[in-house]
């Protein structure tokens, strides 16, 4: 189906990313106030403290995964963003307005619920309102909002903050009174816009249908693709919705294939994370600095970094519905792969500069351009309409526990290892990966969300 109506669906879908590019904003915001606003709570020498305040914001994910998906199969799609954008305004206010830490912390919990809502639900909706044959480019502009989240976060840490002033007088300084702060508060202005437009867009056309609103479910439809485009979605959503009438909630995660179709979501989130990417951007200062660079020198390889992000997020969009979700995948795997060994290499043997840079921009470009937006894509459309909230929150749920796990242990696995032996763990871990995409995943690409509930056995 060609003949959709592309303005508007980019319109809906670009308002629905925005809790992407939020997300990426509130989960990267706090790397650059970090000095800052340690030395504001006093917990500079407080390593225990300094580790809750960074990763309060992920048990926040947690529970917004964890109420998300229930709620989202309840009350529909709409009301749950309307939520989210709402807990990213309350966040960014009260995160950048508090003085103490307790409070600092609660309002990092907030934000981490509305990031484990927004990560829920953006790319679902985008995917219950795409035809086939564009669904996964439309679903990855969820995925570049959130990159553009994250480098909107470092050019903007990078703009408030003074380099000059550190050292004792950090804490009378304009960083430390007042820059972290306007950190947090710059992400007030997207999200009370996140919230104001939300509120514009139609519920989802596959949620509606489950209610039985099936003429409003077709109206939305049409206004995507047309008449013909609503009557055969309509046709296939009825159908799905019968075969699965006597089942409902989690009963049905047990039902007949959906045990192999949730293994497959949840394996997928998990090696999101533990291709080890993330650890990059997390502990970008430790990655660069075993490999010789400066304080100074990481703060530029990040901005390189982040935009490389972006650049290889637009080649995954324009390739994810030509080639295919697993074929990237594949790709992706094999290429983290190769290049983790010869980044393990250079750390082993003490190559440094230049060439391990190169080669961590060459990781990140191959996780941007694969992995990053096609695991969103395949978890967005491989459940059953009845329980897609739900199942999707199992699988987002597992991808941030995954994301906890992986920020933690890289320390240990850091000092234990060395940095050659960590990214040989990464490897290996996208050996395994390769193998189970390979064995586990159907193609999926220009198929209706109906046809894929069919195709995994």
């Amino acid at each position: 189906m060609s003949n959709y109506r592309s303005s508007y669906l980019l319109l809906i879908s670009l308002i629905s990313a925005m809790g992407g590019l939020l997300f990426g904003y509130d989960y990267v915001v706090i790397g650059g106030a970090k000095p800052f606003y340690e030395v504001f709570f006093g917990i500079s020498g407080s390593a225990w403290m300094q580790g809750w305040a960074m990763s309060s914001a992920i048990l926040g994910c947690l529970a917004g995964v964890a109420i998300a998906g229930s709620l989202a199969d309840r009350y529909g799609r709409k009301p749950l963003l309307k939520m989210a954008a709402l807990l990213f305004v309350i966040a960014s206010l009260g995160t950048g307005g508090v003085q103490h830490i307790s409070w600092f912390i609660f309002f990092r919990i907030i934000g981490g619920i509305g990031i484990g809502i927004a990560s829920n639900l953006s790319p679902m909706y985008i995917a219950e309102v795409s035809p086939a044959n564009v669904r996964g480019r439309f679903v990855s502009i969820n995925q570049l909002t959130i990159v553009l989240g994250i480098l909107s976060a470092q050019l903007m840490n990078w703009l408030i903050a003074d380099p000059v002033l550190t050292g004792e007088d950090m804490f009378s300084s304009w960083n430390g009174q007042w820059g972290w702060r306007w950190m947090f508060w710059a992400c007030t202005v997207p999200a009370v816009l996140f919230f104001v437009l939300v509120f514009f867009i139609p519920e989802s056309p596959r949620w509606l249908a489950g209610r039985h609103h099936y003429d409003k479910a077709a109206g939305i439809l049409s206004r995507v693709g047309g008449a013909d485009h609503a009557q055969k979605e309509m046709k296939e959503i009825r159908e799905s919705l019968d075969a699965e009438k006597d089942k409902s909630g989690y009963k049905l995660l047990l039902a007949g294939r959906m045990p192999r179709i949730l293994l497959v979501g949840v394996v997928l989130a998990i090696l999101q994370q533990w291709c080890g990417i993330n650890v990059i951007f997390n502990y970008a200062q430790e990655v660069f600095a075993a490999a010789g660079y400066s304080v100074s020198d990481t703060l530029f390889n990040i901005v390189v970094t982040g935009v490389t992000n972006v650049i290889f997020t637009f080649a995954g969009m324009y390739t994810v519905d030509r080639l295919g979700r697993r074929a990237l995948l594949l790709l992706g795997l094999i290429g983290l792969t190769t290049v983790y060994a010869i980044l393990g290499a250079c750390y082993y043997f003490g190559i440094t500069g230049i060439p391990v840079l190169c080669l961590v921009v060459a990781a990140i470009a191959c996780y941007a351009m694969t992995l990053a937006p096609v695991v969103w894509v395949v978890i967005s459309e491989i459940f059953p309409n009845r329980i897609r909230g739900l199942a999707m929150a199992v699988s987002t749920f597992a991808l941030w526990t995954a994301c906890f796990v992986l920020t933690y242990t890289f320390p240990m696995l850091n000092k234990g290892l060395g940095a050659h032996g960590t990214f040989w763990i990464y490897g290996i871990i996208c050996i395994a990966g390769f193998i189970f995409v390979r064995i586990m995943l159907p193609e999926t690409k220009g198929q209706s969300l109906e046809e894929i509930e069919k195709s995994i056995k």
